[in-house]
């Protein structure tokens, strides 16, 4: 049996004359927390893209628990265990927030209705929402929109976590509390890919970092050699090596 929770090979995407994706190979491994650093337009969101089935390869292909994903269709990839968030929530506004949960129980992880229920009420507490589960999701303060996205994506019942800038326009204080719930995630056996740009965030909870830039990786490895890379440095932080 294949040891890699998902594996990307030699994969390859264009947009016309931008190729998004380069050659990308990368692989995550069960109990993974990887981060995905990059400047703008890096193709950072095409590799969420891809391996959600949102954007099909050109060429290359993906493995998700040894089965060649390539070509399932977003709906298929989901049911079998990969889940996401988006940058920016879209939550359904005019239901509450359990019953956003809800469709994601039935729809994103095939749950009867009575399961869906508890499954969801058991997110709700681990994503601190269950004081605002009759809460129209419209309501809801950016946090707790963010929370909210983070929620939907588990009530799919993942094993693999994609978090889009989850972190993006919070607090100091918001975000250290958006990644203490993250941390948890890792503790009930989640394997998690985060793209962030909020980088003291993506640091407290992964411990491997990858560095795209223009569709390619640029560098992986630990943490704190890649930060103190001076080729990292000069693509992402814009800070010339001495």
């Amino acid at each position: 049996m294949d040891s890699d929770l998902l594996r990307l090979e030699s994969v390859e995407k264009s947009f016309g004359k931008v190729r998004a994706a380069d050659n990308l190979s990368l692989t995550v491994r069960a109990g993974d927390a990887l981060g995905i650093l990059g400047p703008n337009g890096a193709g950072k969101s095409t590799i969420f893209n891809l391996i959600t089935g949102h954007v099909r390869p050109d060429s290359g292909r993906i493995f998700y628990r040894g089965e060649d994903v390539s070509h399932l269709a977003p709906s298929a990839r989901c049911r079998r265990g990969i889940g996401r968030s988006f940058q920016i929530p879209h939550p359904f506004v005019g239901m509450t927030v359990f019953e956003n949960l809800l469709v994601g129980s039935v729809f994103g992880a095939g749950l009867a209705e009575l399961a869906a229920a508890a499954h969801s009420y058991r997110i709700l507490e681990l994503t601190g929402l269950a004081e605002k589960a009759n809460r129209l999701a419209g309501k809801l303060t950016l946090l707790d929109r963010k929370r909210l996205e983070l929620a939907r994506a588990l009530a799919t019942k993942p094993q693999l976590l994609l978090l889009d800038e989850i972190a993006g326009g919070l607090t100091d204080d918001e975000a250290h509390q958006l990644t203490g719930t993250i941390t948890a995630l890792r503790q009930v056996g989640i394997s998690i890919v985060w793209v962030e740009h909020v980088v003291r965030a993506l640091l407290r909870v992964v411990d491997r970092l990858a560095v795209i830039n223009f569709g390619a990786i640029l560098m992986e490895g630990a943490p704190a050699a890649v930060m103190a890379s001076p080729e990292v440095r000069s693509v992402y932080m814009g800070i010339e090596a001495p």
